[in-house]
């Protein structure tokens, strides 16, 4: 993927604002009721990620509503599941949405329906992951920059013991084309001055197959062995550091993560793990929102867009590309805290209470 900086800001259309109210079904669908206006689908690829649910899913239906007060949202979750995804797709296709917001399950795979899409003359934009097929914008962070700030936070963590450190990767799974960008910023940093003693491409980013992963880690390296951990996200974290307790590795070497995920916060606070990239939910749930909304109105997305992205076959789309915030037991005031994603009260349980006291928290 290369992206090219068109301005150095992101326009921003001007909206109505107005609130619907949101409903969520059993099964994953929901959405929010609107008018005879245009209709919007919103495909999430998982529950297994905390933050589709609990982040993204409510904040873009809010946004939405609130520069389209007659839009009608459609939401599905895939879980995981390509089928799935696929049928979900094809229904809001039949059903007659105007635009579609997608995040991948698996970028390759979901081309077909992404082309199917366009030959109705509806709108794909890809959200947080760059879907293969003729999308027609797309918004997310720098992926190649957040695998450098894991990197350079590992090696920094790791202080006295590089050169020479020996770490293991737990890669994502390489059917997200994010997965690939953190694992290539991630080596841009780390080869040549670490050790990579195992390295593991982890299937559907599931926590259970990093701890499996991790397990093996230990029994081929030993626990003494192993000097830092670049995990790509925040559940590969939670499931690498269970293995590490579980295997009684002490102390624990650092580990890195992504997301921001509040267990992830209260991990970091208890220095168990080390860092997390911080993805700022709302201004990717707005920049998205506006997409989907223009793409919806037939409005042109360069409007929306500050960028352009190059896609796998060759085209360039309008793209709105944000930028990722490191944060460890050191700024978790300034980030998490102070943007509202959680309150000191969250994130401090009571058995963190020693701990955030220490972290200046409390």
């Amino acid at each position: 993927m290369r992206v090219r900086i068109r301005d150095t800001a992101v326009a921003l259309l001007a909206a109505s604002t107005a609130v619907a109210a949101g409903a969520c079904g059993s099964d994953g669908g929901g959405g929010t009721e609107g008018g005879d206006g245009p209709k919007i689908g919103i495909l999430l690829p998982d529950n297994t990620t905390a933050r589709w649910e609990t982040q993204d899913r409510p904040l873009l239906e809010k946004e939405i509503a609130e520069r389209c007060g007659d839009c009608t949202v459609e939401t599905a979750n895939a879980k995981a599941d390509v089928a799935a995804q696929q049928q979900q797709m094809d229904s809001m296709i039949a059903n007659g949405a105007d635009a579609l917001l997608l995040v991948a399950v698996d970028a390759r795979a979901m081309a077909s329906a992404v082309r199917k899409a366009e030959a109705d003359g509806i709108p794909v934009v890809a959200y947080d992951r760059l879907a293969e097929g003729p999308v027609s914008g797309f918004v997310s962070f720098d992926g190649e920059q957040i695998g450098r700030l894991q990197g350079t936070a590992l090696l920094r963590a790791m202080g006295d013991e590089v050169p020479g450190a020996e770490i293991v990767m737990m890669n994502g799974d390489l059917s997200d084309p994010n997965a690939v960008l953190f694992k290539r910023g991630a080596l841009s940093v780390l080869r040549g001055k670490v050790k990579i003693g195992k390295a593991y491409d982890t299937l559907q980013w599931r926590p259970e197959a990093a701890n499996q992963n991790m397990s093996a880690a230990i029994a081929a390296l030993g626990g003494e062995g192993i000097d830092g951990v670049y995990a790509a996200n925040d559940g590969l974290a939670a499931g690498s550091i269970a293995s590490l307790r579980a295997n009684q590795v002490r102390p624990l070497p650092p580990v890195t993560g992504q997301d921001a995920e509040l267990g992830a916060v209260r991990r970091i606070v208890a220095g168990e793990q080390y860092m997390t990239v911080y993805k700022p939910f709302r201004p990717e749930a707005t920049a998205g929102a506006e997409m989907a909304v223009a793409a919806a109105r037939g409005e042109n997305l360069g409007r929306v867009a500050g960028d352009d992205v190059t896609t796998r076959d060759g085209h360039e789309v309008p793209a709105v590309t944000l930028a990722p915030v490191p944060v460890t037991v050191n700024n978790i005031e300034d980030t998490v805290v102070k943007d509202g994603v959680y309150t000191v009260r969250q994130i401090c349980i009571p058995d963190l209470a020693a701990a955030c006291r220490t972290a200046g928290l409390t």
